[in-house]
């Protein structure tokens, strides 16, 4: 199995007991039982990240765990976000300079491209009102930058825009205000005050701000949702059930090393406030919840339903929970039942010390009131003398003539008898002849092992052996003929000439198998070695 990313990194290959181990290392980092992973910034990783964004290709060789591959890690280009300065003039020439434009002489562009107005006479031929050189400017864009449309926008510009709005805000208050004042002059100028009441003035001219807000701040339990359209459509209204007087958990403590806030899963496992007053908190952390009430009953079914699943019964928690239920029930109460017949089995063949009457003081403390007197040589001249307790195995019994017990002697890793110093349980005891026997017998080995050491370090003679030219021994009486060795030697030479030449070999040809001394001797004197620097200087 090879797997890349996060804590293994390439091609290592996990066994099923260290699979196991690194899945219970991740749901306890999911739990906020174990610390977090840390990449190689020192920086902790999110448990939560799922496997295929925090394990890095292959092609990365990553060491150890990291997310720079889900980041932005080529090198950015010098991108800029600055903009034209719009209007900017550089240069003012005074004459016409070649290569500028024909129709107002500036150099930054030529008459096509010219957006001036064209002149009767331009400026390369009368040579006056020569128009400034424009600045320009190159830049290089990223990708938002090229379609950005507020690009080079000033923002200082939109205060324009406020001011208009404001002055026309202010224009029609004042108008609402002259609008009223006529109002009340033509109700207390008329002669009928009746005729003119307060219905008259126009509602939509009355601005009641208080009205406005009271109607915002209504809504404030509203959010609003877009529905059943391809673009959002029509809005429906969602309670929102928040109670907004009780503070967020993760504002309970701001500091950066408090507990943990998974905004994944909205989950803070420990507690955001540890040394405050536990009868003032109203949250301890998630854990508590998991640890209390029937969450741990819980956790002990689904333990198990899976270790019976393993044993091979057909359970499954989540497939079928009554029968899980049940039979977490009926192992419970075998349990119980189990637990009480082992106790009633230890009860019956030890016996309860708990249930029997108290034990003497005397025993318990190990002293009486009774005094005992000794005179010089140890005998008893008043009192009665304290009885040893024995225990329940033999004592000082002696089998085989022996006068000590078995395991009163050791030597050589090996218990024995003490009084014969014999290693074999249950022999007959030999006393000081068997230890003189024994003694000797060490020692003669000893000796023997000492001499044969000592052969072993002499190496043996060896002896020279004579070997005859033809490979055997060579026998104390051997004498070779000195005619017979001339002839052998000339039968040599023959035989090597036709052997060099063929056309020299007789047809009627007499072989003889018989090799005598002279002979052997002849062909190793003729014999050429290979491996004879003078080879080629012999003959």
């Amino acid at each position: 199995k090879f797997i890349c990313g996060g804590g293994n990194l390439v091609g290592a290959f996990k066994s099923r007991e260290d699979h196991r181990k690194q899945i219970e290392l991740e749901e306890a980092r999911k739990a906020g039982l174990a610390p977090a992973e840390v990449d190689e910034d020192g920086k902790e990783i999110n448990p939560h990240i799922p496997q295929y964004m925090s394990s890095a290709p292959w092609y990365l060789n990553a060491e150890k765990p990291s997310l720079k591959h889900q980041r932005k890690w080529k090198s950015d280009p010098n991108y800029t976000k600055s903009w034209y300065d719009r209007g900017a003039k550089v240069f003012q020439a005074e004459k016409y300079r070649k290569g500028a434009c024909q129709n107002c002489g500036a150099m930054t562009h030529d008459a096509k491209a010219c957006m001036d107005r064209p002149r009767k006479i331009g400026a390369k031929w009368n040579n006056k009102h020569i128009a400034p050189d424009e600045k320009i400017e190159t830049f290089e864009l990223d990708y938002d930058g090229k379609r950005d449309r507020w690009n080079g926008y000033d923002p200082a510009n939109y205060a324009l825009v406020v001011a208009r709005y404001e002055a026309r805000d202010a224009a029609r208050s004042r108008y609402v205000k002259e609008e009223q004042l006529k109002k009340l002059e033509e109700k207390n100028n008329s002669e009928n005050p009746e005729e003119v009441s307060d219905e008259d003035i126009d509602d939509d001219v009355r601005v009641d701000e208080a009205k406005v807000d009271e109607s915002k701040q209504m809504d404030f339990a509203k959010v609003e949702k877009r529905v059943r359209t391809t673009g959002g459509g029509s809005t429906g209204t969602v309670r929102n059930l928040r109670i907004r007087e009780d503070t967020a958990k993760y504002l309970l403590n701001l500091d950066v090393n408090s507990a943990y806030y998974d905004p994944k899963t909205r989950s803070m496992r420990e507690d955001p406030l540890p040394d405050a007053d536990p009868n003032e908190k109203f949250y301890l952390g998630d854990n508590q919840y998991r640890n209390s009430g029937q969450a741990e009953e819980f956790k002990q079914l689904n333990i198990h339903s899976w270790e019976a699943f393993d044993k091979g019964q057909d359970i499954h928690m989540q497939a079928a929970p009554s029968q899980a239920e049940l039979l977490y029930k009926n192992f419970k109460v075998n349990k119980e039942k189990l637990k009480t017949q082992t106790k009633d089995q230890m009860l019956e063949k030890y016996g309860n010390a708990a249930s029997q009457d108290e034990i003497p003081k005397e025993l318990l403390l190990g002293q009486s009131e009774s005094q005992v007197e000794y005179d010089r040589a140890g005998r008893i001249i008043k009192g009665q003398e304290v009885v040893l307790p024995k225990s329940k195995y033999e004592e000082d019994i002696y089998i085989n003539n022996h006068t000590s017990v078995w395991g009163s002697w050791w030597k050589d890793h090996q218990w024995g008898y003490k009084c014969c110093r014999q290693t074999v349980r249950n022999s007959y005891c030999t006393g000081a002849a068997g230890i003189k026997a024994a003694e000797a017998a060490t020692d003669l080995m000893k000796a023997n092992i000492a001499r044969k050491e000592a052969d072993d370090e002499l190496p043996a003679p060896a002896e020279e052996k004579r070997m005859a030219t033809w490979g055997t021994e060579v026998p104390d009486d051997l004498v070779l003929d000195e005619k017979l060795l001339a002839e052998a030697l000339k039968k040599e030479d023959q035989r090597k000439r036709e052997e060099k030449d063929e056309r020299k070999r007789k047809y009627n040809v007499k072989w003889n198998d018989e090799v005598t001394a002279e002979d052997m001797e002849a062909y190793r004197m003729k014999k050429v070695h290979h491996d004879d620097p003078m080879k080629d200087f012999l003959h």
